[in-house]
């Protein structure tokens, strides 16, 4: 399991390195990471493991997935994620500083 999570990050967070403008890169891994910890949450949620003290669970890499989230969140700028989220094809009025 901890390996299709890994696979499941990896592969969407080197495509977005390639595909994305350089301040699209975190607000796009923040909601990736933020869709894997709802995926891993809802799986914890249907498979009912038990709770091992030496085992990774599905309950610890949604806490993972949304501290990291959280992170790049944080330090993406708010006009980052504004674009990430804005069409692209929009004009956009020239900001003044």
């Amino acid at each position: 399991m901890l390996t299709l999570f890994s696979l499941l990050t990896a592969v969407p967070a080197v495509l977005a390195l390639h595909l994305l403008e350089p301040e699209l890169v975190l607000p796009a891994f923040s909601v990736l990471l933020f869709v894997e910890a709802a995926f891993a949450v809802i799986a914890a949620r249907l498979l009912h493991s038990t709770d091992s003290a030496d085992d990774i669970t599905l309950w610890d890499l949604a806490g993972g997935f949304t501290l990291i989230g959280c992170a790049a969140a944080v330090l993406g700028e708010p006009d980052q994620a504004a674009l990430f989220l804005a069409e692209q094809g929009d004009p956009r009025p020239a900001s003044r500083p």
